[in-house]
């Protein structure tokens, strides 16, 4: 059998509908969900913690016990940007000790990942994770470069099954990954460890449903799918197609076929609501980011600032940078934050009048160390022109913050705003958008009505 993971309460949404999709139409989605059979449903995590709150003026906390409320018989699951948390910053232990404690009450699958793979990164969250009694997956990004090779793949999973994860997941999110390299690195991991391996990926460049097929005829144990209403482009590939595909096969993935019809039927309702945020961009095949190998959110944020300065003709330009900043900054994979970091730079490279004439805040901290070790060296030259006398860190990031939460505690306690302990974990993430929503100044955004 090769189990499906279910992304349309998280990833499809983030992917097309930029996180938007509202609490009330998932949580209705969730008992037809939950009578498919699924291995599990994605459903918090990555950007739509922050999305809940900055968009649609919903609270988070709510939305995963809604969730959990209606979906009781099926495992769900998070994405957890390792001591990012779901952030954009590396956060103290005790922030992300408190996060998955307070998460793990309705949570059973921590999907954990470092934008850079460093593993260093992923340890605490594990920990605390395993701490909780709940299952810790360790995802590696899959990118490609000279120095991502199976080999070290295979090393870096090593480490995340000596810390203790329950199962591995490859997580290709520009989905660049190649039906051969699928197979190949499928059979090396299968040889080196007897954990379960998942494959995540998109179909931004149309060849993921390939992946998938090699990776099950390799022995992958399980794939992440998003209903068709909401799948392929820079979604995952459609969950019925791939359903069907392992139909009577030993691969079959055991699903109700009946009951994930009315799940399609349904969606198709949701797509229609929320056709008028989807650019039609993430839903062309675009094989160019084999070459550039931007996920289709980078890309969106992309657009969005090249717009707002009506520099849209130079994007061309911008995409050209993107692939020799990463190069500049050790080949990062390129996933939230790692992702927003270059592709920021790479827009100041072109459009400010020389490369890194002007160097944003975050890009300076990942120079200096303090998202964590890069998978290569960062180019001396770079270095020092972004650095100039700062001096740069080897250690773990999270060794050189001190705890948070006490501080915090301190500067909200007479302020009303902390009702529960999950406010003060919002308030960690983004104490600006935590405030405004705390103090019910966020008004929820309207949706546009469909251009087509």
């Amino acid at each position: 059998m090769t189990e499906i993971c279910e992304t349309a309460l998280r990833d499809a949404h983030q992917s097309l509908f930029a996180t938007r999709m509202r609490t009330s139409d998932i949580v209705a989605a969730c008992p037809l969900l939950d009578r498919v059979g699924f291995a599990s449903l994605e459903v918090w995590g990555g950007a739509t913690f922050d999305s809940c709150l900055r968009f649609l003026a919903e609270d988070p906390w709510d939305r995963l016990r809604l969730i959990r409320e209606a979906a009781p018989n099926t495992p769900i699951q998070m994405l957890l940007r390792g001591q990012n948390i779901v952030g954009y910053r590396n956060y103290a232990d005790d922030v992300v000790e408190a996060f998955v404690e307070l998460s793990a009450r309705y949570l059973d699958v921590f999907r954990i990942f470092d934008a850079l793979n460093d593993t260093r990164n992923m340890e605490t969250a594990i920990r605390a994770v395993k701490r909780a009694g709940k299952h810790a997956q360790g995802a590696i990004s899959y990118t490609t470069s000279p120095f991502h090779t199976i080999e070290q793949y295979v090393k870096d999973i090593k480490v995340l099954e000596r810390l203790g994860c329950d199962s591995i997941c490859i997580k290709d999110m520009s989905g660049i990954i190649t039906p051969p390299a699928a197979r190949d690195l499928i059979r090396a991991i299968k040889k080196a460890t007897d954990l379960p391996l998942s494959l995540h990926s998109h179909c931004t460049a149309g060849i993921a449903p390939m992946a998938y097929q090699a990776a099950i005829d390799a022995g992958v144990d399980r794939v992440d799918c998003a209903i068709s209403p909401i799948g392929g482009g820079t979604s995952q590939p459609h969950t019925e197609s791939v359903a069907y595909a392992m139909a009577g096969t030993e691969h079959d993935a055991g699903l109700d076929l009946k009951a994930l019809a009315e799940v399609t039927a349904f969606f198709k309702e949701i797509r229609r609501k929320y056709d008028g945020l989807i650019d039609p961009i993430s839903e062309r095949v675009d094989t160019r980011v084999l070459e550039y190998q931007i996920p289709g959110g980078m890309l969106s944020n992309m657009l969005s600032q090249l717009k707002e300065q009506r520099k849209l003709d130079r994007l061309e330009e911008v995409l050209d940078e993107v692939p020799r900043v990463r190069a500049d900054f050790g080949y990062p994979p390129l996933v939230t934050p790692s992702s927003q970091i270059v592709g920021v730079q790479a827009i100041f490279n072109v459009l400010l009048g020389g490369r890194y004439k002007v160097v944003g805040t975050e890009t300076k901290e990942l120079v200096r160390g303090m998202y964590g070790r890069t998978p290569a060296p960062i180019d001396p030259e770079v270095r020092k022109k972004i650095l100039k006398n700062l001096e740069p860190i080897d250690g773990r990031p999270a060794d050189s913050i001190e705890p948070e939460l006490p501080g915090l505690r301190a500067k909200y306690e007479s302020t009303g705003l902390i009702k529960r302990p999950e406010d003060l974990i919002t308030l960690a993430m983004n104490p600006a958008v935590g405030e405004a929503f705390l103090s019910g100044k966020t008004t929820a955004e309207k949706l546009p009505s469909s251009p087509r």
